[in-house]
């Protein structure tokens, strides 16, 4: 089978939840509409961290957070660990990444052949939380960007997000046009629609506040909040304004604009393959990196194993290669890195080492054997790690310091009644602990992570003294290659650039 090209789309902070394919009344999306009619889409997918930074090297790792000390949004994700980009490499492809990818550190490729944009934020260590200050109970001013949504002519993100697109869309032109047949293997990464929740007036007016839904679950009390909603509630300074029902729907608003933004950038997208000629060749991804709780349980943003902010979009599509469909079973972003190698003609067996499994037989509607998918949270907003398991039926809350949370997800998809403490789930719960005392060593992880911020914070102080290192990446332009230059006739360069239109 010829090698296919890979287009991968990556969104910020977008909940499966908050999806028309996933079963959300309100929300327009038509692009990813059509993607997951003709693709394949898993139902129940999540990512390992519900924070930008470790989801995203985790995914690219197949490895979980822990284990490449992606523990917050500033980690050094080390040079000599593979990513799916080194793996595709070494199996033909060329490797183009757009757009944001969390890297902290001097290396900015992690196996990217080439970058066509900066990181929208910064890359050195200066957002390493401080673990060894408990007492200190860092506390985000986020609550803002709840109040102040609305629709905008131009912010950060759409700046962003446009320039990510328009360079996408040109370098996927520019692979049209070559005489070699190497495969692509092209990252789209989008930074909406992260909070602020705005949006151009085109998107903010598909909706109406009053169309918009409240949360199917209203905020938890006092009294019964558990003990890591009680920390990210205060960590976000939730209680310190009054958030009325107007609030929450402009504030849904705005993300459900900003959702139908991206969407617009995933049909661009398809265009471009399709005048270009790659959309029969091209298999296409989608996913994000983690999703918004969106005031649910009266909670907002991410940072939280419950299901809005966990659970996230992941469509295939690829006519050409296997037929539309959809896949229950629970899977999670560590199996990027498995899928893809195999998708791009590798073995998985030669992989070195990877925590996910491949997800190309069930593509072509193969069963997915029986297991459970793992996440971490080990970031500001928590003191101690804390751990997440998900298998057929139930979702694990796993601390060493709060008490576990057990829900049914079938009987209860709102996770409303946590079962850890009845008798007749005991046997569930110590089955649960048993797995995760295999798979972690939490006083282990926790000195770990306090050796490394520590390590950071030092290194960070460091370089605020005499001149800093430069390790955002810079991307070039070599202007000498451009359109006509010396020796070149126009007639010939214009022949080269040529690029008919496709009919269909």
């Amino acid at each position: 089978m010829t090698q296919p090209n890979i287009l991968f789309i990556m969104a910020d902070q977008m909940s499966a939840k908050a999806l028309p394919m996933y079963g959300h009344p309100v929300v327009q999306a038509p692009a990813l509409s059509r993607l997951a009619e003709e693709g394949v889409v898993f139902e129940t997918a999540y990512c390992n961290s519900p924070l930008c930074g470790p989801s995203r090297l985790s995914m690219m790792s197949g490895l979980l957070p822990h284990k490449v000390g992606a523990y917050d949004n500033a980690p050094e994700f080390a040079a000599t660990i593979p990513t799916f980009a080194h793996y595709l490499r070494l199996s033909g492809y060329l490797t183009c990444l757009s757009g944001k990818m969390h890297f902290a550190g001097p290396d900015q490729l992690h196996g990217f052949e080439e970058r066509l944009t900066t990181d929208i934020y910064p890359s050195d260590f200066s957002w390493t939380p401080n673990w060894s200050e408990p007492e200190a109970r860092v506390r985000f001013q986020d609550m803002q960007n709840v109040v102040e949504t609305g629709p905008c002519a131009r912010s950060l993100q759409i700046d962003y997000d446009d320039e990510v697109e328009y360079q996408a869309k040109r370098w996927l032109f520019d692979q049209a046009r070559k005489k070699d047949d190497q495969p692509f293997m092209l990252t789209v990464s989008f930074t909406s629609p992260h909070d602020p929740y705005v949006a151009e007036p085109r998107f903010w007016d598909l909706y109406k506040d009053e169309e918009i839904d409240l949360p199917t679950v209203g905020p938890i009390s006092h009294n019964e909040r558990d003990a890591h909603s009680a920390r990210i509630f205060e960590h976000y300074s939730v209680g310190e304004i009054e958030v009325t029902e107007a609030m929450l729907r402009r504030m849904r608003h705005g993300y459900y604009a900003s959702i139908s933004y991206i969407d617009a950038k995933v049909a661009n997208l398809m265009a471009t393959l399709e005048q270009a000629g790659l959309q029969d060749d091209t298999i296409v991804i989608f996913t994000s990196d983690h999703g918004d709780m969106m005031g649910e349980r009266g909670l907002y943003y991410k940072k939280t194993f419950f299901e809005w902010a966990l659970r996230v979009p992941l469509i295939f599509r690829g006519p050409k290669h296997f037929g539309p469909g959809r896949v229950k079973p629970p899977v999670s972003l560590l199996d990027m890195l498995a899928t893809l190698q195999e998708l791009g003609g590798g073995s998985v067996g030669d992989i070195l080492e990877t925590d996910g499994q491949s997800l190309a037989g069930a593509l072509k509607g193969e069963s997915l054997p029986s297991r459970m998918v793992a996440g971490e949270f080990l970031a500001e907003g928590v003191f101690d790690p804390t751990f997440m398991l998900r298998d057929d039926t139930y979702k694990y809350f796993h601390s060493e310091t709060d008490p576990p949370l057990l829900f049914d997800l079938n009987q209860d998809p709102d996770e409303r009644n946590n079962l850890a403490s009845e008798e007749t789930h005991k046997p569930d719960v110590a089955a649960f602990r048993k797995v995760a005392s295999e798979l972690w060593n939490a006083e282990e992880i926790k000195a770990q992570i306090l050796a490394d911020q520590n390590r950071r914070r030092l290194v960070a102080r460091a370089h605020t003294i005499g001149r800093p290192p430069v390790w955002d990446y810079q991307p070039m332009t070599d202007a000498s290659q451009q359109w006509v230059r010396t020796g070149k006739w126009t007639t010939e360069v214009e022949g080269e650039a040529h690029l008919g239109v496709q009919v269909t």
